[in-house]
């Protein structure tokens, strides 16, 4: 099972849903970086569960704790390690599904893989993990504000129908987190909650699509030909739980474009490219969206297959979000944080 991520900085991820504990180890962070625990802590924060309305009502604090790495509140260069204790599940709510497979999620093909599966909450396959991710993610922020200017930002940019208008750049992306669901347009948000209040009551979920944008980017992040930074991106935001898809720059709508109107040229800051050309950073902002599908767990009944291959109808119970799009906008940034400092770490010597 592949649980680790990164090259020069190496994240290793452990821990299932409903045990005692889930955490990151972070390696290759060079020494005397300000760890700022108020900082990460407050990134966690963004994504723990009960903190709205319209999320998980699992009730997690999301207080870490750090092993090692850190000395007098700077990293020491040696692995950073990272533990946040599970300390609201629930396992019996999933005792009614040990032999059911729900739809849309892990549980058959980690039980036709592994043999072994943790139905608890989904075990490792449980998006309660990422919590870890986040951490290491917010260290990673923290080298890039110490060294560098580069910044990572994620908004909500769709919910179902309901879309920001393009150029996202016409929003002042630093008002999404006056509202729960993390949208930059007020009255966009407002029927973004409406929406996801009324699946909520319904028992039903939906998706939507999360704009990122990393700003101050110096020209040269990414290795030809396998390396590029694009593919290390796209690899990241595909491993988080729910994302089905990936678009740099003017992504699938440069299909709708001649190539004189696609190409980007130098000082017009169209920026089609989605600031990667040739999976090399060129200094531009990089900017990206991702789709995310529909919440798999709804209390609406589905129809599943058990171990024994028949058909059964089955109602999910338990705490589950009507919508993951809220609180995956510190994954997305988290996640865009560590391949950023990972690329960065790696390309020093062409920096200086």
């Amino acid at each position: 099972m592949s649980n680790s991520m990164g090259n020069q900085l190496k994240i290793t991820s452990f821990g299932e849903s409903h045990g005692p504990n889930i955490g990151v180890v972070v390696d290759g962070l060079p020494s005397q970086i300000l760890i700022d625990e108020v900082f990460i802590q407050a990134a966690l924060d963004k994504r723990k569960p009960g903190q709205s309305p319209i999320t998980s009502q699992r009730k997690e604090s999301d207080h870490f704790q750090i092993l090692s790495g850190v000395f007098e509140g700077y990293s020491t260069g040696a692995p950073i390690t990272i533990i946040i204790p599970n300390s609201n599940a629930k396992s019996k709510d999933y005792e009614h599904l040990k032999n059911i497979f729900r739809p849309g999620h892990a549980d058959f093909v980690y039980d036709k893989k592994y043999g072994n599966r943790d139905y608890k909450g989904g075990g490792r396959s449980s998006a309660r993990i990422t919590a870890g991710w986040v951490a290491a993610g917010a260290i990673a922020a923290l080298y890039l504000k110490q060294i560098s200017k580069i910044e990572v930002q994620a908004v909500v940019s769709s919910i179902y129908n309901i879309h920001l208008e393009k150029p996202y750049s016409q929003y002042d992306w630093n008002k999404a987190d006056s509202n729960i669901v993390r949208c930059p347009d007020e009255d966009k948000a407002n029927a973004m909650i409406q929406l996801i209040e009324r699946m909520q009551t319904e028992g039903n979920s939906v998706g939507g699509t999360i704009a990122c944008k990393i700003e101050n980017v110096p020209v040269g992040l990414g290795e030809p030909v396998f390396n590029k930074l694009n593919a290390d991106l796209a690899k990241a935001m595909l491993s988080i739980n729910a994302v089905k898809g990936i678009q740099f720059g003017s992504g699938f709508d440069s299909t709708l474009l001649l190539g004189s109107q696609n190409n980007d040229v130098p000082g017009n800051h169209q920026n089609n490219d989605g600031g990667i050309t040739a999976g090399i950073s060129n200094g531009e902002a990089i900017t990206f969206e991702l789709a995310f599908k529909p919440t798999s767990s709804i209390s609406l009944p589905q129809q599943a297959i058990n171990k024994n291959g028949e058909i059964e109808t089955i109602s999910i119970t338990g705490r589950h979000d009507p919508c993951v799009l809220p609180r995956a906008i510190p994954i997305v940034a988290a996640m865009a944080a560590l391949v950023v400092t990972d690329h960065y770490l790696l390309n020093l010597k062409f920096l200086k």
